[in-house]
């Protein structure tokens, strides 16, 4: 795994380096690379699908303008999905739209694993017993209804980290926040979580 990030790191810096010099090949090989990534984290964020692929959209054509700004001191997609945050977080202060109406329908099948790890983490605290999370019908509804809840903020963390994957240093450097702020909102919002999931499903 390890090994795979690492050749995924000077993959990108190798293509970043040649769409620096105005390669359109390059180009199009990191936006066919990252654009699923970026669209379903800006969809869990907007909750409106056309609005996530015009930002989708936007995202990458401010990589366009901004590649040659890139130094590579933090990795690509790193910098890429705080374009991306960047550009919803101020569509959502525009239009006020932070409910994520449409997460599980958009999703798709990669969502289930997210959903259970979600899911078990936040049944281990006590009443709620996982297997009765992992088999209930309704825990996605249940799991939107409750990320809709959340401030875009805390929403936003825990999209990147439980939905994502990110460590929480790539959190970090992707919103531009302290560790420790990414690890007390990330605290905060899935204790929100657990206290929704726990008074439906007790």
């Amino acid at each position: 795994m390890q090994k795979q990030l690492e050749k995924t790191i000077i993959d990108d810096a190798i293509l970043v380096r040649q769409s620096q010099h105005g390669d359109s090949g390059a180009m199009g090989r990191l936006i066919t690379k990252y654009q699923d990534r970026i669209y379903n984290a800006i969809l869990k964020i907007c909750g409106n699908r056309d609005d996530a692929a015009e930002l989708t959209q936007e995202t990458f054509v401010k990589f366009i303008e901004k590649i040659k700004t890139f130094e590579g001191k933090s990795a690509f997609y790193t910098w890429l999905f705080r374009i991306a945050v960047n550009l919803t977080y101020n569509y959502c202060k525009r239009r006020a739209k932070v409910v994520v109406q449409s997460l599980e329908a958009a999703a798709g099948p990669e969502f289930d694993g997210a959903r259970l790890q979600l899911g078990m983490f936040l049944a281990d605290k006590g009443s709620v017993d996982p297997a009765i999370v992992a088999q209930n019908r309704e825990v996605g509804e249940i799991l939107v209804g409750a990320l809709g809840k959340l401030d875009e903020q805390q929403r936003t963390v825990v999209v990147l980290r439980d939905i994502e994957g990110m460590s929480y240093a790539e959190i970090a450097e992707t919103l531009e926040i302290e560790l420790g702020t990414v690890k007390s909102r990330l605290s905060r919002a899935r204790a929100n979580l657990r206290e929704i999931l726990e008074t439906v499903l007790i």
